[in-house]
Formats: structure tokens, sequence, C-alpha cells
């Protein structure tokens, strides 16, 4: 069975590198998550400062030594900087061997297919290190470009969770996508 044991391997692909969040990146990160557009569909408010985006780098990393998560920085290989985050906000092994997506990108990189090339490297570690069957992702309904990203990688929309998270706002909805194990192998298109 799989144990992260706070290893966060870097994964390479053409243009990006997955890595691990090193306090160095909390100034570049905090760009990002104090960006009202960034943070818009993340469920969590703007980022005040640098120290409270050294403090989640500190709590994403610590979260991988207890196996509750596993959270890359998104390096752009040519620039040698982070442009976002993904990886697994959680993941059950036991009994299920489920794991949940999440992902952010800087705006300046939006619509450069970044975020398909770091799709396919957590989806094939995802299933092929991890063991997984399912990978589910949690949208808010109106993140259309989420939506079309999820789709793309054959996910299915399996629905609506109805005021399913709490926020600062008050509680929202959101869709539940899945890939399983077996779409992933037999499907393809997108990787």
């Amino acid at each position: 069975m799989y144990r992260c044991g706070g290893y966060i391997p870097i994964i390479e692909s053409e243009r990006l590198r997955l890595r691990k969040m090193e306090r160095s990146d909390a100034q570049r990160m905090f760009q990002f998550w104090s960006d009202l557009e960034v943070v818009k569909y993340m469920n969590i408010p703007p980022f005040a400062s640098v120290e409270d985006m050294l403090d989640m780098i500190q709590l994403l990393n610590g979260l991988s030594e207890s196996e509750d998560v596993l959270r890359w920085g998104i390096e752009l290989k040519e620039e040698g900087q982070l442009i976002g985050s993904c990886g697994f906000n959680v993941w059950e092994l036991s009994g299920a061997y489920r794991g949940e997506i999440g992902y952010d990108l800087g705006r300046e990189y939006w619509g450069y297919g970044y975020m398909s090339e770091a799709m396919r490297m957590v989806l094939s570690y995802g299933y092929q290190t991890m063991g997984l069957n399912r990978i589910e992702a949690l949208v808010h309904p109106r993140n259309a470009a989420s939506q079309k990203l999820l789709k793309a990688f054959e996910f299915t929309e399996e629905g609506l969770l109805r005021q399913y998270q709490k926020t600062e706002d008050g509680y929202v909805d959101l869709l539940m996508f899945s890939l399983l194990r077996q779409e992933y192998y037999s499907g393809g298109k997108a990787w």
C-alpha cells in the first residue's frame, strides 16, 4: 500500500516540474493566492501576507508526512519558478482507493495548457504509483475552466452536492467529478 511519509517526489514533463514547495516559494505563491481571480473558486479567502503563505506551505508539507495531503508546486522549467500548485487534497486507500485532486495556476499562466500537462502527471502518479481506483474533483458550479479541464480528461460529472462546503460567504454547492482507473487506462484522449 502506498505511503508518502512526507516524501514529495519530483515529476517532470516537457515544460513542467512538479516538486515540493519550499519556504523560498512563499513570495511567489502569495502572488497567486492573494489574487481574487485565482482563489475565486478555491473556497478560501485571498491570502493577506507572505507569512500566511509560508504557514500554508509548511502545513501542506506537514500533511504529507501524516499521509493526508500530497501537494506539488508547479514549476515552469524555463523560468525555474512556480506558476501554481496541484495534487491530492486527500486520499484514502484502505477500503476505498480514492483521492481528491485540487489545482491552481497564476492568472498570467492561464490558457497555455500548463494545467493539462500537470494533470497528466498527477493522474499518472495517482493510478500508477499510489494505486488509486478513483480520482475525484470537487468544482464550483460557475468554474467553467475547471469543468472543461476535467471533461477533457474524460471525468464524469456525477452530480451536485448541495451546500457541501462552508466558506466565509456561507455554504456553497459543489459538483462532483470522477475518473475511474479502468476509464483512465481505456480512454487516453487527453493523456
